[in-house]
């Protein structure tokens, strides 16, 4: 049944849930609460197969729920899947990633190391770019944005270009578009993918009390969009029940900036 009260929060759980529920047996690494949140609801409905990690070196039979845990929790192992395996996991293609990048450009390509035209000194120092290069070209990644804004969606390309996109000036020796597996953007406005003319940011769904146009406002480059663009689907009563099951403590109602619970009305 589908629900008539729910949190903007809840929905982009709902839609991070979609990014895996095709997937089949591969490792799911959500990053941060709603993306984790969303691949847990995913493994627990629409794709079964779906494996997770309690981030530290077991796989799991079944989601953790996130927060402190009550004395009697009981973690149900699968196997062990320590740092190194994870490698291994890695190379395979058998992982997707729901990260979020600081910036996203044209081309696909995420910025998550620094930001400033000068890299040698950066105006701001983030984490640097870690794993993402080798991740961005051995498996899928969905990008999570919890501010959909032109600071994050820039023009020209990101500052440091941290993954590879659709980019042919930087695409790897021997890589061509079809080995770049770039799935959701889910935003706290809509739902984009890369599935436009000659892999171009499309616009999938805008969510309620959005219209297009904010959405076109708020991005730094040509969005494709397709006529009569739908509003993104409200969860179910079901779904929301799970949520609250992995999420005991509530702390997807602090995820998002300036955005309580019911922040954006729901269309009845």
């Amino acid at each position: 049944m589908t629900a008539t009260s729910y949190s903007l929060a809840e929905l982009m759980i709902c839609v991070a849930a979609t990014a895996f529920e095709h997937d089949g047996e591969v490792l799911a690494t959500g990053i941060g609460v709603i993306p984790r949140l969303g691949a847990s609801l995913a493994m627990s409905t629409t794709n079964p197969d779906l494996m997770m990690t309690d981030s530290e070196a077991y796989l799991l039979s079944e989601p953790n729920p996130i927060g402190t845990r009550s004395d009697d929790f009981v973690q149900r192992n699968e196997t062990w899947m320590g740092f190194s395996r994870i490698f291994d996991n890695v190379w395979s293609r058998k992982r997707h990633a729901m990260i979020g990048p600081t910036q996203i450009d044209r081309f696909g390509q995420s910025n998550i190391s620094a930001l400033g035209s000068d890299y040698n000194q950066p105006k701001i120092q983030m984490l640097g770019v870690r794993g993402l290069p080798g991740n961005s070209i051995s498996h899928a990644n969905s990008f999570f944005v919890p501010n959909h804004s032109t600071r994050v969606f820039v023009e020209g390309e990101c500052d440091v270009v941290c993954s590879i996109g659709f980019n042919p000036e930087r695409m790897p020796k021997g890589y061509n578009n079809d080995d770049i597996d770039i799935r959701l953007v889910i935003t706290d406005i809509c739902v984009m993918d890369w599935q436009g003319p000659n892999n171009t940011l499309r616009l999938v769904s805008v969510h309620p009390g959005v219209s297009v146009d904010e959405v076109i406002e708020k991005t730094g480059f040509a969005v494709h969009i397709e006529a009569n663009t739908p509003t993104t689907a409200a969860p179910t009563t079901e779904q929301l029940a799970l949520i609250a099951t992995f999420d005991p403590h509530n702390l997807r109602a602090k995820q998002l900036k300036d955005n309580p619970p019911g922040i954006r009305p729901v269309a009845s």
